[in-house]
């Protein structure tokens, strides 16, 4: 991995649950990895090993997508876009290696190459991003071409930059004091408030991709072909087999969940292991945000808590729908 992200000063910013967040920062990602594919039968190749339509996929326009083994469980979860020549996507730096040596496995036939890229990710968020973003990176749509990568819109005012350092470095220069140097806690309280979904190593080869909530966040096709691991999916949507969903859990922590922690829920008077964490961010004053991934047919007023604690937590409204069209 480069060592750019060393050369500046991102550091985690102070923030309590009611702190308003900066109008403008800039945020290392060097917790995700960005993998490139290029070659003839790129599009071709990765239609067939993942959840998403590849083949409709606008240059203008960013896509989510699961990578499953055969038996619809996923790898991984990633952000895809048309990046340079060729393809990219961006996950979970824990699982890339991983993730790589799975998805290359049948593309010894296939003019395709994949590399782990050694550009540069960086977030830029706040109130004022789309007017920083969009005055330097011209054309239009949620993908833009920059001088050396590409900038992709995740939701208003919040995009991600896969970029070579020089360009990163400009970038930051430019700015100036405007912006407020991040780690990449800020992109994960971002990420947890918009409730996507993140397969870390520790939770890979768990989940089918709805229980993700993947195809409410339409990164999954039921209209494409045979990919590995349609026929779960195919299940799940048609025969009602998933049993579980991610939902956001706010409440108290003296340590910010991780990938991997488990909940307890409420059962009458009793507990039960019921959930697996996602992805998690403590704010400063001990409140907490999680999603973790729980049976889908839970009360409206289960109750939540950390193993071996007693402070409970809660369902906080999801920013989507959840009801199959």
């Amino acid at each position: 991995m480069t060592n750019w992200y060393s050369t500046h000063d991102f550091s985690r910013l102070p923030l309590s649950s009611d702190s308003a967040l900066p109008a403008l920062s800039v945020i290392a990602l060097d917790n995700l990895a960005l993998i490139t594919a290029v070659g003839a039968d790129t599009i071709s190749y990765l239609q067939g090993q993942l959840t998403c339509d590849l083949v409709s996929l606008d240059k203008t326009q960013s896509t989510l997508a699961a990578h499953c083994d055969a038996k619809g469980k996923v790898w991984s979860a990633m952000r895809l876009f048309h990046h340079n020549d060729g393809i990219a996507y961006v996950q979970p730096a824990s699982i890339a290696e991983k993730q790589l040596a799975e998805i290359k496995k049948y593309a010894v036939f296939s003019k395709i190459a994949f590399e782990l890229s050694e550009q540069v990710l960086i977030g830029v968020a706040g109130e004022k991003a789309d007017n920083a973003v969009q005055s330097r990176f011209i054309g239009e749509g949620k993908v833009r071409a920059t001088q050396t990568g590409t900038a992709v819109q995740i939701e208003d005012n919040r995009w991600l930059l896969a970029i070579n350092a020089e360009e990163a470095d400009t970038l930051i220069s430019e700015l100036g004091d405007r912006c407020v140097l991040s780690d990449s806690s800020l992109w994960d309280l971002h990420e947890l408030r918009a409730a996507i979904p993140a397969v870390e190593l520790v939770n890979t080869n768990e989940f089918i991709p709805q229980s993700l909530n993947l195809q409410a966040l339409d990164g999954i096709s039921f209209k494409k072909g045979c990919y590995t691991g349609q026929e779960t999916v195919a299940r799940a949507k048609y025969r009602g087999i998933n049993k579980r969903a991610a939902y956001l859990l706010e409440g108290e922590a003296t340590e910010t969940p991780k990938a991997g922690d488990v909940f307890d829920r409420s059962v009458g008077e009793n507990w039960r292991t019921g959930g697996t964490v996602l992805s998690g961010y403590r704010f400063d004053d001990g409140k907490a945000l999680a999603l973790v991934v729980l049976p889908n047919n839970l009360d409206d007023d289960s109750q939540f808590r950390l193993p071996e604690t007693e402070v409970l937590w809660h369902k906080v409204a999801l920013p989507y729908s959840l009801e199959e069209a």
